[in-house]
C-alpha cells in the first residue's frame, strides 16, 4: 500500500458503527483485505456503471476474491436518472438471483449516483446488508460517500425516498481520478471547498492557494485536501447524524442547487456544478440579508469560477423555482432552513419561505440573483 494514505474516522454512537475513510494513491488493490475485515462478508455485489465497471471493477474483484469473498457484478446505466424505484426493483431482483444473503455486502463502486442508489438497496434489502463504498469521483469522495445518506429520486424531487444506511468502510484511491473527466473533477472539488467555506476558513485558504495544483491530480496536494475535507463532513456526521441540528450546514448551495437540477430534468448540469451556482447564490443572499460582510460572495464566485463552472442560474422562469423550492425536502411547515455564510468559515440556517429564498429583484420580475 501507497505511503500516501491517510485515515478518518467515523464515529457514531452504537455498537460497532463507526467506520474508517481511507484515502491514498495507488491502494485499490488493497481494498479486498480490508472489505473484509470491515463486513465479514462471505459474498460481495458490485454494483457500478459501465465505464467504471469497465476500468476497476476486475482489479476490486480480484482483490475480493484473494481475501475469500465471492463476487457477482451489477451494472447500471449511467447517469442521475438511475436513482429510481425501477432501478432499486432490478437490483433487488438481481440480489435475489445471486443468493444474496445477510452476510453479502453491497459494495459501490463509483460515483454519487452509484453510491446513493447502493446504499439504498443495501438498507433496505433483508432490512439492511454491510455496505462499502469505493468511491471513484471527487464528489463522491469528500461528500456523498460518507455520513450514511441513500436514496433515490422522485417525479416530484432529488433524494426524496431513501434511508440512513452507514458504510462500514469508505476506501478512496485518488489514483482513479486520472480517468475521470476535467469536467467532473471539478464539479466534485464543489463540495471539498463547501466544506471550508462553512467550517473551515484555513480549508477554504488552501483551495485559493493550491486549487489547480488539486486539479491536476498532484496526489500530496489532493490527498491532503481531501482528508480535511472529509475529517469536516465526518465531525459534522459525528454530532449529527440524523440531520437535526449542525449537518444541515453541509447543505450550503443545495437549495438552489436541487431546484437547478429538477428543472434541467436531471440532464446537462452535474451535482458539483448546480452546488457551485447555489453556493455563489447563498453568498450574494447571505450578503443581502445583512448576515455576511461584503466581499464574502465575490470570494465564493471567484473560485467556483476559477474551476470554470458558471456561477450564475439558469434562467428558468421564478414561478419555476418557486415550485421547485416548495418540495424541498429541508422545509418544516412553510419555511426552508436556508444555509447562509456569516463570514468564510462560518455558516449558520435562516428560516425563509420559498418567496423569500427566491425573491424577484425590486423593478424587475426577470433579475433573479442579486449581484
Amino acid at each position: 500500500m501507497s505511503s500516501r494514505v491517510r485515515s478518518v474516522r467515523v464515529g457514531l454512537a452504537g455498537k460497532d458503527r463507526s467506520y474508517p475513510v481511507r484515502i491514498g494513491a495507488g491502494t485499490l488493490d488493497d481494498a479486498g483485505d480490508a472489505i473484509a475485515q470491515a463486513t465479514k462478508a462471505t459474498r460481495a455485489v458490485i454494483v457500478s456503471v459501465p465505464p467504471v465497471a469497465r476500468r476497476y471493477a476486475p482489479r476490486l474483484e480480484r482483490s475480493l476474491r484473494a481475501a475469500g469473498i465471492r463476487t457477482h457484478r451489477i451494472v447500471v446505466p449511467d447517469g442521475d436518472a438511475s436513482k429510481n424505484l425501477a432501478q432499486v426493483s432490478k437490483l433487488y431482483d438481481a440480489m435475489l438471483e445471486f443468493g444474496a444473503d445477510r452476510s453479502t455486502a453491497v459494495v459501490a463502486l463509483g460515483g454519487g449516483v452509484v453510491g446513493d442508489l447502493a446504499g439504498f438497496v443495501a438498507a433496505s434489502y433483508l432490512r439492511g446488508v454491510p455496505f462499502v463504498q469505493v468511491p471513484t469521483t471527487v464528489l463522491a469522495m469528500v461528500d456523498s460517500s460518507v455520513g450514511g445518506k441513500t436514496g433515490v429520486n422522485v417525479p416530484q424531487g432529488k433524494n426524496l425516498v431513501g434511508a440512513f444506511h452507514q458504510p462500514r468502510l469508505v476506501w478512496a484511491d485518488v489514483d482513479v481520478l486520472g480517468t475521470l473527466p476535467a469536467r467532473q473533477r471539478a464539479a466534485g472539488m464543489v463540495e471539498a471547498i463547501k466544506h471550508g467555506a462553512i467550517l473551515d476558513r484555513a480549508l477554504f485558504e488552501r483551495f485559493e492557494r493550491d486549487l489547480e495544483r488539486a486539479l491536476d491530480l498532484d496526489p500530496t496536494v489532493l490527498v491532503s485536501l481531501l482528508t480535511r475535507s472529509v475529517a469536516i463532513k465526518a465531525e459534522v456526521v459525528s454530532q449529527d447524524e440524523r440531520e437535526a441540528g449542525i449537518r444541515t450546514l453541509l447543505n450550503f448551495g443545495h437549495t438552489l442547487a436541487h431546484a437547478v437540477e429538477k428543472l434541467s430534468g436531471y440532464q446537462k448540469v452535474l451535482h458539483g456544478e448546480a452546488v457551485g451556482m447555489g453556493m455563489v447564490y447563498a453568498a450574494r443572499h447571505s450578503e443581502a440579508l445583512d448576515l455576511a460582510p461584503a466581499g464574502t460572495a465575490e470570494r465564493i464566485e471567484g473560485i467556483v469560477g476559477r474551476l470554470g463552472i458558471e456561477t450564475e442560474l439558469p434562467s428558468f422562469p421564478r414561478r419555476a423555482y418557486l415550485s421547485a423550492l416548495r418540495v424541498d425536502k429541508k422545509r418544516t411547515e412553510a419555511h426552508i432552513r436556508f444555509v447562509v455564510l456569516r463570514r468564510i468559515g462560518a455558516a449558520d440556517t435562516v428560516p425563509l419561505t420559498p418567496a423569500e429564498v427566491y425573491p424577484p429583484r425590486p423593478g424587475s420580475k426577470k433579475r433573479r440573483v442579486r449581484r
